[in-house]
């Protein structure tokens, strides 16, 4: 083992979950993100942590909203999933750009993401600041999931989408098995 640039150790401790932040801005309209930074924090009371950037338009949306969802894409829906990290809700409503089809969540405003393997709706139970980042802690108050949607995306530090599934089945090839070429890495 040798010593080497950040970039590199993250690439190679890839692939890492990529999931999808749902929460509402202060007009009620919700908003997607692509996030590759969160975690489990605890299982009494059950936590889970996201890292956002203060510049980000999910920041302000969970300032506001004190909730966020969180979401894992399936396969199904690897593209729009993708997409949702590359522009900002400020301008575009991704949900409508995107078709994303979503489902009301048992006790948060914000939607569930119906194409998701699984969800968690999550209340703010603290935030504190990270580097250059905010590390938003949630309670997770609901548990939802779709057995039969078992293969979600992880991410090679941010350069290309994978799919994986919890029972060790793995597409590294999403953009030829989905038929677009040049459309999940950059």
């Amino acid at each position: 083992m040798k010593e080497m640039e950040w970039t590199q150790s993250v690439l190679l401790g890839s692939p890492y979950s990529y999931v999808l932040v749902v929460s509402l801005d202060a007009k009620g309209i919700p908003n997607v993100m692509g996030v590759g930074w969160w975690c489990y924090l605890s299982a009494k009371p059950k936590l889970l942590g996201i890292a956002i950037a203060p510049e980000r338009y999910t920041h302000s949306c969970i300032e506001h909203s004190k909730e966020f969802n969180l979401c894992f894409p399936s396969k199904e829906i690897a593209l729009e999933a993708w997409h949702c990290g590359k522009i900002s809700g400020r301008d575009v409503q991704k949900i409508e750009k995107y078709s994303l089809k979503t489902a009301p969540a048992k006790f948060n405003k914000a939607p569930l993401l119906a194409d998701s393997a699984a969800a968690f709706e999550c209340k703010l139970h603290s935030k504190f600041p990270a580097g250059d980042h905010t590390f938003f802690v949630g309670e997770i108050v609901a548990c939802h999931g779709d057995a039969e949607k078992k293969e979600h995306l992880f991410t090679q530090f941010f350069s290309k989408l994978i799919s994986v599934s919890h029972d060790g089945k793995c597409d590294w090839n999403l953009e030829e098995t989905l038929g677009i070429p040049g459309k999940l890495s950059h």
